[in-house]
């Protein structure tokens, strides 16, 4: 029976190649969709789920005060006093929440390596690596100590064993303890792990928030319990104390100040779901995009019912050419079950096909994809295979129920008669059907307009800087004490360069945010701002306008003392009407106590972390006021004339004079900036994508449609040509009822595209307005194309030969 089957399909394949086809790619592009989501969806959530400690690690945040800014950060003595007076935490680690790209010495051979991370003895605790050789505990328990994966093992040390050789990395020695195994994917996939992380000045310093903070609890812990224990510590070591050398009640220092609130994010759920920290990602390996992931997902389901829809569409307007068929096996004994079971193999075999199409296209397009992504995902694991067979066995459910119903209920004596037509609820089905595929054509050409629209608001909004033509390199000077009088002979030699228009630095990234921040309050209003430690002439290089006052100039001696200026968000934050020549308090201390100074400009604000934040409360001051010198490059503008001879000799002065180290780097400002949009950028170009791929199945489904009824009405258009019609009154009678379907279902695709595109743009601080156009320009995309479609297969039927169908009649 079986092999008859089998049979009977190869020939109505054979028959209707046109119609196979178009069943076969439209399932499989919906099912490569899918694929696709599914892979990405399974590496994003399988992060850190290797780990058998995700449950019981935890990073901890601040929150500077109710409505403040959330950090990453923590200090020395908060960590350590936790570990030592609350009972339910086992361990703490403290680790930089980045990764360092350094030079490794050894045996006088040098190695430009990457995903260097920092921590201590506790890292090892919270991410139990498989170790390979060597100690299994206490491994970065000594300060210069290291631990390093396989990988790397056999790039320094070939066939070597590792363990107890000696490797330099910032001009320190370090002793290789353990050669550990990296499992991916992971918060943590480091080449190395350096000890000593904790810097002595910090060591007692409650003040200094500058490190990332794990802890590990006991089984079963209750973590409202554990917070209100952390937060009692902070109230008792910061809150009484601060509140009690300022001659406060600490009710008053808390109304002033605000208070520390600390929250804790588990692992397990850190990459997707995890706490946003101010500083960006909290973990090296950065943080997953949920709202990406949900996009590709859902779009993915939309595609794979589209593509459904138009199976099962096509699928019943070929019905029709094989009711005599199944009125024949009716008569000849074979039970309607038996005709269901037929038809869902049929589907079963097209969805076979579809699945090896999909795995082609995905296995073809996966390089790509990964790029994309910036992932290395490949179609593996018996998780990937499962998902494959459930969305195997439901397609065949999903598209092969219906259209085998549908045909089983065939009534046989009609059939047989030669005048079979169908009821009109199956052309109410396939009409619904036509109405859900423009509204899902619909969402996805507003969409790509709106994410186009802001993507490209966002690459033409004026900045309040300019970084053309200036380039940042890194200022890979370790001699801190010097750093900023290397820097000052620096900035001479270069300006003697030709092709060297200006060069100046602070300490920041334009894209990312300032190095260091500071709270301060005025008038009773806290906040916490951006310091922007910066060279004279800074703003003038880089374009950023003052809007009140003047600049910080060498002129004035006290503009590297007690000076500085502010921007223009800070002014409306502490409400001041008239800032020039205000005094504000600072939250830096000297020997004297809190610092106070004058504000003799206001800066007009430029987006230093990107359009999807607000323009943050920035303070501006002279590297040589404080003297932190944690500038980490070197801003210089260039001349486009010359350009490549321009950057050869700034890349020989570096090798030369500032360190020979380190390969010769830099970046455009632009081009680094444009870095904070490149998440919109992807999606801009997904929904283009997936647009074509929409469009495309949203054609087979009209078509088919469109050639199903026709076919239908041939003896009417024949009757219709013999009264006399028109092809133009024909034309208009058979396209009609398509321009109906089409502004229907563009009514029910534009709510949910409404409604989906503001929540997506209230993600972005700076946005544009949702205006009629992307709407307007949706609708006349779909009826041109309806029209299009619709009228060409209608132009070819009015051409039939009237006799063939009158002829009996």
């Amino acid at each position: 029976m079986i092999f008859n089957w089998f049979k009977i399909f190869i020939y109505h394949l054979k028959q209707n190649k046109l119609f196979s086809f178009l069943n076969i790619l439209g399932l499989s592009i919906g099912i490569a969709g899918m694929i696709f989501a599914i892979l990405y969806w399974n590496n994003e959530n399988a992060y850190d789920q290797w780990n058998p400690k995700k449950d019981n690690v935890y990073q901890v945040f601040n929150r500077i005060g109710e409505n403040g800014d959330i950090w990453s950060y923590n200090n020395i003595p908060f960590g350590r006093t936790c570990k030592a007076t609350i009972p339910e935490i086992e361990s703490i680690c403290f680790f930089n929440s980045w990764y360092n790209n350094d030079m490794i010495k050894y045996q006088g051979q040098k190695f430009f390596h990457k995903k260097i991370a920092i921590s201590d003895n506790g890292f090892f605790d919270m991410f139990p690596l498989p170790i390979v050789k060597g100690a299994k505990i206490n491994i970065l328990k000594e300060k210069n100590s290291v631990a390093i994966s396989e990988e790397t093992a056999k790039l320094l040390f070939k066939n070597q064993d590792p363990i107890g050789k000696s490797i330099t990395y910032n001009y320190k020695d370090y002793t290789v303890k353990s050669v550990y195994k990296n499992i991916a994917p992971s918060a943590f996939e480091p080449n190395y792990v350096f000890s000593g992380i904790a810097r002595e000045n910090d060591e007692q310093s409650w003040g200094n928030f500058n490190y990332a903070l794990m802890i590990k609890v006991k089984k079963g812990a209750d973590i409202a319990a554990v917070v209100k224990k952390m937060q009692n510590i902070n109230y008792v070591n910061r809150t009484l104390k601060d509140a009690k050398a300022n001659g406060l009640t600490p009710e008053q220092y808390i109304k002033e100040n605000g208070e520390i609130i600390v929250m804790l994010d588990k692992l397990s759920g850190a990459r997707l779901h995890g706490i946003k920290s101010a500083q960006g990602a909290s973990f090296p390996e950065g943080k997953g995009d949920l709202q990406l992931l949900y996009i590709m997902v859902g779009l993915s389901i939309l595609i794979l019912i589209l593509s459904l829809v138009n199976y099962i569409n096509l699928a019943t307007a070929s019905a029709i050419k094989r009711a005599k068929e199944v009125g024949v096996r009716k008569i000849v004994g074979a039970t309607k079950k038996q005709i269901i079971l037929q038809f869902i193999f049929e589907t079963a075999i097209i969805v076979v096909l579809a699945i090896l199409f999909a795995l082609a296209i995905v296995e073809l397009s996966l390089p790509y994809y990964n790029t994309f992504l910036k992932k290395s995902l490949t179609m593996n694991g018996s998780e990937f295979y499962l998902q494959l067979i459930f969305m195997f066995g439901l397609v065949i459910v999903l598209a092969g129920i219906f259209p085998a119903i549908y045909i089983s209920n065939f009534e046989t004596l009609k059939v047989l008669k030669g005048n079979f037509s169908r009821s009109k609820s199956g052309i109410w089905i396939r009409n619904s059907m036509l109405i859900f595929q423009f509204g899902i054509a619909t969402f996805f050409i507003i969409g790509a307009l709106i994410v186009n629209s802001q993507v490209s608001y966002m690459m033409n909004k004026d900045l309040g800087f300019s970084g053309d033509q200036v380039i940042k390199i890194p200022f890979n000077y370790q001699e801190y004490k010097t750093k900023l009088s290397k820097y000052q002979t620096t900035k001479q030699e270069l300006l003697k360069m030709s092709g060297v228009v200006d060069v100046s630095t602070f300490a920041g990234s334009f894209g990312n945010s300032t190095y260091s921040s500071s709270g301060l309050t005025h008038n009773g209003i806290s906040l916490q701002s951006g310091n922007v430690e910066m060279d004279f002439g800074f703003l003038d290089m880089m374009k950023i306008k003052i809007v009140q006052g003047r600049d910080l100039s060498p002129k004035f001696a006290s503009d590297t003392i007690d000076n500085w200026l502010v921007n223009e968000t800070l002014v409306k934050t502490l409400g001041l009407k008239k800032p020039l020549n205000t005094v504000i308090t600072s939250g830096w201390q000297n020997e004297k106590g809190n610092m106070k100074f004058k504000i003799v400009g206001v800066v007009k604000d430029f987006h230093i972390t990107g359009l999807k934040d607000k323009v943050p409360p920035l303070i501006f001051i002279n590297l040589k006021t404080l003297k932190w010198n944690n500038f980490e490059e070197i801003y210089v503008k260039v001349s486009p004339n010359n350009l490549s001879e321009t950057l050869a000799k700034l890349d020989k002065f570096w090798t030369k004079n500032i360190n020979q180290d380190y390969p010769f780097e830099y970046e455009f400002v632009n081009k680094g900036f444009a870095k904070t949009y490149e998440e919109q950028v992807k999606q801009k170009k997904l929904f283009f994508i997936l647009n074509l791929v929409v469009i495309i199945i949203a054609i087979f489904g009209l078509f088919a449609l469109a050639s199903f009824s026709m076919e239908r009405r041939l003896k009417e258009i024949a009757i219709r040509k013999t009264l006399g019609a028109e092809t133009d009154a024909l034309l208009k009678e058979l396209s009609k009822q398509y321009v109906g379907f089409c502004l229907l279902g563009f009514v029910i695709g534009i709510i949910p595209a409404y409604i989906l595109l503001q929540k997506w743009l209230e993600n972005f601080a700076f946005r544009i307005g949702v205006s009629v156009i992307p709407f307007s320009i949706a609708l006349a995309s779909l009826l041109g194309l309806t029209l299009i479609i619709v009228l060409a297969k209608a132009y070819q039927v009015t051409k039939i030969d009237i006799l063939k169908y009158l002829k009996y009649e």
